[in-house]
C-alpha cells in the first residue's frame, strides 16, 4: 500500500497554469555561465543540467500513417571532472517491430563550449564523435562523445527519434544524478489519440493545455500532393529546481522513483468507428495481450507434451504432489536463455524440443502441462525490478511472465524458468510490487508478488574461550525461503575453498573446519544447513585481569547503513526476514562475569520492525539470545528517521561488551 500511495499520488491531474516565460535556446551561451565554479543550488553537483526541452509531435504518411517524432534539447555545464562523463551521450532505440519500420535517432547540434583567453570557443562535434552500437535483436543504441570537454565546459546536443509506436512514448525524464535547473515538454497529440499521462516523482510541475489545430501534407497513392487537417491537444508541462536524484542503500530500483513524465494510449477515438480500447481497463489490457499469437495461442499448444505428462504422473494423484513434480520436470528440463519477455519467441514447441527458451515459453510449458494434469494454472504479467512498476493499465510495462497456481483454495506463484526456485520463491527480481493475472476469456486480477512467509536466518553457537581470549566453537547454521534462495544462488559457481576463504573474511578472519552443507543444490524447498567447527584469536581484549567480548561476536554490526540527514525514497528490504543468534559461551576456569549488557527490547513505531537481546548468566556459562524481525518489506520515506534511530539503537546495544574479571 505505500508504494501504491507514492505511485498514485504523483498521477498527473492537469492544471492550467502559466509558468513564468523566459527563453531557452541553444547557442546562447555566455561569459558568466563558461566562468561559473559551482552550481549555487547544489555546490556538490559535479554537473547540472542548465535546461533540457523536449517536443513530441506527430506527422503522416499515406503507408504507415501517424508516427511520432520526439525531440529533445540539452544544455549541460560541467564544473568537476567527476561530471566529465555527461560528455557522452546514449540513447536507444526499438528495432525489433513486426509490423513497424524501426526506430531512428538522428543527433545534431552537438557542440562544446569553453572560455579561453576571455573568449567564448566552440568545438563542434565530428563524425568520428558518433557512433552506433547493437544491443540485441531488439535494440541499436547511438552514441556520442562530444569533444573538448574538461572542467568548466559546457555542452549542447540534440536528437530526434522517430517512432511509429503510438502505444508509448519514450519517458519524458525530467530527474537525473545532477541537478536540472530547468525543463520542459511540449505534446502536439490529434484529438483522435487519448493518452494517458503519468508523473512519476514528487516534485511540481506546472501544465497549460489547449485545443488547437494541426495539418499535414502527403503524397497520396496518385504521387499527389493532399492534405489532412485535424483538432490536436497542445499540453506544455514546466518546471524547475530538480535535484539530484541520490542512489541510496535499501533501494529497489532507483529509476521508479525518478521524476519522469509518461504517456500511454489509452484509447483511439475514431470519428466514423467504435473506439479502440487500448489501455483505459485491466480487461482491455488482459484482452489485446492475450490474443496476441505469441501468448494466447501459445497457452492453447498442450498436446505435444501428453507423452511426457503420463511419464512423470504415473501413480502421482494429489494435485500438490503432481504441482511439485511437473515443476521439477520443466526446471530440470528446460534451460532458460537469459531474455525476459512475457512473449513467446520461437514457440513452446520448438523451446521444448530444443529445451531453451526465454522465461514465456519456458512458463507457458509449465501452465500447459498443470492444465494437462487438472490443475487450474494461469499466466501472471510481472515487471521486474530493473524494468519498473506498471502502477496503471499497461500493456508495455511488462516484460516477464511467471505461472499462478490454485489449488484448494490457495494460490501458489511458480517460475520455472531459474534452476534454483521452488513454490512461492521467485527471482529476487521479481519481487516487485503488484503483478497481473489474466484468463483466457480476457479476465484479470491484481497479484501480491511480495512474499507472505518469513524467511529466516538462525544461528547457534557453542563456544569455549580460555584464559587468553582464545575461542574454540562449533557453528549451526539454517536459512529458510529467500534466505537459503540468495544462498543457492550467490553461491552456485562457488567451490567450497573459495567459499570458505570468503565466509572466514566475513566473521573475522576465523579459522573453520569440518564444514558441511545441506540441500545447497538439492531439496530445494528444504532450508540450507552449514554445520562447522571454528577457531578465532581476535573476537576478545584483554585489558589488565579482564577480557571484554562482544555478546554477538562476529555477527557484531558497528555501521548504520542509514546515514543520511534525509532521505529522497522509500526503503527497500525486499522481503520479511528474520535473523535470530542463540550462542552460549563458556567462561575460562579462574574467571567470573563482572557485568553483561542489559537486556533490551526496541521496537519501531508501525511495529514493523522488532529487535531483542537478552543475555544470561548461568554458573560458568553465558546465554544469549538475540533476534532481529522486519516484518514489512517497503518503508516510506518519511519513516526513515524512526529507522535510523532504530538502527543507530541496535548498532549501540551489540556493541556493549560483557566483561570477565579474574578471580
Amino acid at each position: 500500500m505505500i508504494l501504491r500511495s507514492i505511485l498514485l499520488s504523483c498521477m498527473l491531474v492537469f492544471t492550467f497554469v502559466k509558468a513564468n516565460a523566459q527563453t531557452y535556446e541553444l547557442g546562447k551561451v555566455t561569459v558568466a555561465e563558461l566562468q561559473e565554479k559551482t552550481f549555487p543550488k547544489d555546490t556538490s553537483a559535479p554537473a547540472v543540467i542548465l535546461y533540457k526541452k523536449g517536443r513530441t509531435f506527430f506527422t503522416y504518411n499515406k503507408d504507415a500513417g501517424f508516427a511520432a517524432n520526439h525531440v529533445y534539447e540539452f544544455k549541460i555545464k560541467i564544473y568537476k571532472k567527476e561530471g566529465l562523463q555527461w560528455a557522452d551521450q546514449k540513447v536507444r532505440f526499438y528495432v525489433g517491430y513486426e509490423n513497424m519500420n524501426e526506430e531512428r535517432v538522428e543527433f545534431s547540434d552537438a557542440v562544446t563550449y569553453n572560455l579561453e583567453n576571455g573568449k567564448i570557443i566552440k568545438t563542434k562535434l565530428e563524425n568520428q564523435g558518433l557512433f552506433k552500437k547493437k544491443i540485441n535483436k531488439y535494440w541499436n543504441e547511438k552514441v556520442i562523445t562530444l569533444p573538448n570537454v574538461k572542467a568548466g565546459s559546457i555542452i549542447e546536443y540534440k536528437y530526434v527519434l522517430k517512432s511509429e509506436n503510438l502505444v508509448r512514448f519514450p519517458d519524458f525524464e525530467m530527474q537525473y544524478a545532477i541537478p536540472v535547473n530547468y525543463f520542459e515538454y511540449k505534446t502536439e497529440i490529434p484529438e483522435v489519440y487519448i493518452y494517458k499521462p503519468i508523473l512519476i516523482g514528487q516534485y511540481p510541475i506546472s501544465t497549460d493545455a489547449k485545443l488547437g489545430n494541426g495539418s499535414q501534407t502527403y503524397e497520396n497513392e496518385h504521387n499527389q500532393t493532399s492534405s489532412l487537417t485535424y483538432r490536436q491537444i497542445n499540453t506544455t508541462y514546466k518546471g524547475k529546481d530538480i535535484p539530484a536524484l541520490i542512489n541510496e542503500p535499501y533501494i529497489n530500483n532507483l529509476d521508479n522513483y525518478k521524476g519522469t513524465i509518461q504517456h500511454e494510449l489509452e484509447r483511439i477515438r475514431y470519428p466514423d468507428k467504435p473506439d479502440k480500447d487500448f489501455t483505459i481497463s485491466w480487461e482491455g489490457v488482459a484482452f489485446n495481450i492475450f490474443k496476441s499469437e505469441k501468448f494466447g495461442k501459445e497457452l492453447n499448444e498442450k498436446n505435444f507434451l501428453l507423452e511426457d505428462l503420463r511419464l512423470i504422473l504415473n501413480n502421482v494423484e494429489s494435485q500438490t504432489d503432481r504441482m511439485n513434480v511437473i515443476f521439477k520436470f520443466v526446471q530440470n528440463k528446460m534451460n532458460w536463455n537469459e531474455v525476459n519477455d512475457c512473449y513467446t519467441d520461437k514457440g513452446i514447441k520448438k523451446a521444448y524440443t530444443e529445451q531453451t527458451g526465454n522465461v514465456a515459453e519456458i512458463n507457458f510449458i509449465l501452465i500447459n502441462m498443470l492444465k494437462l494434469a487438472g490443475i487450474e494454472a494461469n499466466p501472471v504479467l510481472v515487471s521486474t525490478i530493473d524494468n519498473g512498476i506498471p502502477a496503471y493499465p499497461t500493456r508495455t510495462g511488462f516484460n516477464y511472465v511467471i505461472a499462478a497456481v490454485e489449488i484448494d483454495g490457495k494460490e501458489i506463484l511458480l517460475d520455472a524458468s531459474h534452476k534454483f526456485t521452488s513454490p512461492d520463491v521467485l527471482p529476487l527480481n521479481v519481487l516487485n510490487w503488484k503483478g497481473r493475472l489474466i484468463t483466457n476469456i480476457g479476465t484479470s486480477k491484481e497479484i501480491d508478488l511480495m512474499p507472505k512467509a518469513v524467511s529466516r536466518d538462525y544461528s547457534n553457537l557453542m563456544i569455549k574461550i580460555d584464559a587468553l581470549g582464545k575461542m574454540d566453537g562449533q557453528a549451526r547454521i539454517q536459512k529458510s525461503y529467500y534466505d537459503a534462495y540468495s544462498f543457492r544462488i550467490n553461491n552456485a559457481g562457488k567451490n567450497e575453498e573459495s567459499y570458505l576463504e570468503k565466509l572466514e573474511q566475513q566473521l573475522g578472519d576465523l579459522k573453520i573446519s569440518d564444514y558441511h552443507v545441506e540441500n545447497k543444490k538439492t531439496n530445494l524447498t528444504d532450508p540450507i544447513l552449514e554445520t562447522f567447527s571454528f577457531k578465532s584469536e581476535n573476537q576478545s581484549e584483554i585489558i589488565g585481569d579482564k577480557i571484554f567480548i562482544n555478546p554477538l561476536l562476529f555477527f557484531t554490526r558497528s555501521k548504520n547503513p542509514f546515514n543520511q540527514e534525509k532521505r529522497q525514497n522509500p526503503i527497500y528490504f525486499g522481503y520479511p526476514s528474520q535473523e535470530k543468534h542463540n550462542i552460549i559461551i563458556d567462561i575460562p576456569e579462574g574467571y567470573k562475569v563482572e557485568s553483561t549488557p542489559n537486556p533490551i527490547k526496541i521496537v519501531s513505531e508501525s511495529k514493523d520492525i522488532i529487535y531483542v537481546l537478552n543475555i544470561v548468566k548461568d554458573e560458568n556459562k553465558i546465554q544469549i539470545s538475540c533476534s532481529r524481525e522486519i516484518n514489512n518489506c517497503i518503508f516510506a520515506a518519511d519513516q526513515y528517521g524512526g529507522l535510523k534511530d532504530l538502527f543507530q539503537k541496535v548498532i549501540a546495544s551489540q556493541n556493549e561488551k560483557i566483561v570477565l574479571k579474574k578471580i
